[in-house]
């Protein structure tokens, strides 16, 4: 219960403090007066978003309190502030808390039902979501299970988006770096081999020249040229080493010269030998360095960034290949998820067609209750696309009485009996377990004995919980136990709790707009009657 709600500049409410007290609670007014603002107030204090439309011209923000009394002892209080600029601070019991925090304290205590519930009944989603939160703990389960089954489904479904597309996209992606993997592997070439294949092919090319060469050069160092004299002049130093000890230098020396001429002479035979080669060979050469032109040209600039071109393809080849088996078990997967969520939302819609019939069979006894003899209310079933919500689609129709033809309630339902039927099908719902209860000019557009059946059902559901309802009808104000009227003082509203001749002056002006009519006065004390007597 709202023990005590405080309000500091929200809109045109410069200040008001109410005390509402149990039971049936009525806030009336002038159109434009403000009143609706109360509610808004309340709605803050749920959690609901804040604007910075909500502050009012009297200081730099808006402040909500509200003391509430839960479950009969326990004492709550809830606090919001709104800046200029739309933000918001929340508290309770003192203590800085999330905005959404207020709703979750207080949740499945406060139902607040606003004019625009009017037209959101009449939308799938607004009949689908009424169907919902009148699923039993089964139900419930079945929607928990169907959450699960869709998100495992939206899971398996991104990785398979971030394997880079379908698989016949991987598998050409496969077939593309698989080749070129291969094509530079069948070449056979090795690091360096570019630089050995270059002077193999020089050397060939110029094999005649370099022989002829060579006959001249070993010629000139063979053992009768060079390295015989050499050889000669060794043994006779060597001898005269022998007479004359400072010589032995020398001839240490010559001996090293002599060594390193032989090898230089073997070296340049065996270059000179490896001149012999089959024929053909150097084509063979040349084949192979075009071989390797055609490589660089696709795959780098040298041996070197072709050869680190084929390690880069081959690792993204058997990536590939892996994210193929993956992409096999996920499409495994995918189908087993698709199958869970199918079954999921199959149970979920028998949940759902259950509750569906139950909610339209109460809310045709609250209609009956507000005046309608024999209404007709069905909440359609119809399958859809599975999306997050489930497979289906809800449609609210109705027909006033069961002579005419049911019809979406939005076409064929006027502005009286869609006040009537969000307030019955908000009832049977389950709206009425909570144990405060706010209405926005739920009886717009009706008036007369329905407007006086409105009132009685109000009343009724004020008894043992606290009700709200910002209403413009006499035949419902008077029926409550507490009336409070907002006025337009010049710029502001002001709130004030109204009874004894207050009270009949303002039930007088609304029923005749004459507030002062001692007649106006005289039939609101006849409403006022009726309705304690009822």
């Amino acid at each position: 219960m709202l023990d005590e709600l405080i309000v500091a500049n929200l809109g045109i409410i410069a200040e008001a403090h109410l005390e509402p007290g149990p039971g049936f609670v009525v806030v009336t007014g002038e159109t434009g007066a403000g009143k609706t603002m109360l509610l808004g107030a309340l709605r803050l204090l749920m959690g609901a978003a804040s604007r910075r439309e909500l502050v009012g011209p009297f200081a730099g923000e808006a402040v909500v309190d509200g003391r509430f009394v839960v479950d009969g002892e326990e004492e709550v209080t809830l606090r919001r502030r709104v800046t200029g600029e739309g933000r918001s601070k929340a508290y309770v019991d003192g203590s800085m808390v999330p905005a959404k925090a207020l709703q979750e304290r207080m949740s499945g205590r406060v139902e607040v039902v606003g004019q625009h519930d009017h037209m959101l009944l009449t939308t799938a989603h607004g009949a689908r979501t009424l169907v919902d939160g009148a699923l039993g703990p089964a139900g419930r389960r079945a929607m928990t299970a169907y959450t699960a089954a869709w998100d495992d489904l939206v899971v398996i479904r991104q990785k398979l988006e971030l394997l880079g597309g379908g698989r016949r996209e991987l598998e050409r992606e496969l077939e593309m770096v698989q080749f070129q993997a291969d094509d530079i592997a069948a070449a056979g070439f090795a690091e360096g081999d570019d630089i050995t294949l270059a002077a193999r092919a020089d050397r060939l090319r110029h094999a005649e020249d370099l022989a002829a060469g060579f006959d001249a050069v070993l010629g000139a160092l063979g053992d009768d040229g060079a390295m015989g004299n050499l050889a000669s002049a060794l043994g006779e130093l060597s001898r005269m080493s022998r007479l004359d000890g400072e010589l032995l230098d020398a001839s240490e020396r010559l001996e090293a010269v002599s060594v390193s001429l032989a090898e230089l002479h073997l070296d340049l035979a065996a270059v000179a030998a490896d001149l012999d080669h089959e024929p053909g060979e150097l084509d063979a050469i040349e084949e192979r360095i075009q071989r390797l032109g055609d490589l660089r040209r696709k795959y780098g600039d040298d041996l070197d960034e072709v050869l680190a071109f084929a390690e880069k393809a081959g690792a993204r080849a058997a990536e590939l290949g892996a994210l193929l088996g993956t992409a096999d078990d996920l499409a495994r997967e995918l189908e087993s998820a698709a199958d869970r969520a199918v079954a999921a939302a199959a149970d979920l819609t028998k949940q759902r067609q259950r509750a569906a019939k139950q909610v339209a069979k109460d809310a045709v006894g609250h209609l009956q209750e507000l005046g309608m003899t024999d209404p007709v209310v069905e909440l359609r079933l119809a399958e859809s696309e599975l999306g997050p919500t489930g497979g289906d689609r809800i449609e609210l129709a109705f027909a006033s009485d069961s002579g005419l033809t049911p019809g979406p309630a939005g076409k064929i339902a006027s502005g009286g009996e869609l006040s009537r039927l969000t307030l019955a099908l908000r009832l049977a719902a389950g709206i009425g377990d909570a144990s405060l209860l706010a209405f926005d000019e739920v009886d717009a557009g009706i008036g007369g004995a329905t407007a006086l059946a409105m009132g009685e059902k109000l009343a009724a559901l004020g008894r043992g919980r606290q009700l709200f309802c910002v209403t413009h009808l006499p035949q419902v104000a008077a029926h409550a136990d507490a009336h409070f009227v907002v006025e337009r003082e010049e710029a502001q509203a002001v709130v004030r709790r109204v009874d004894g001749d207050d009270r009949l002056t303002e039930l007088s002006r609304m029923l005749g707009g004459l507030p002062d009519s001692e007649r106006g006065q005289l039939h609101a004390a006849e409403l006022l009657d009726a309705a304690r007597n009822r």
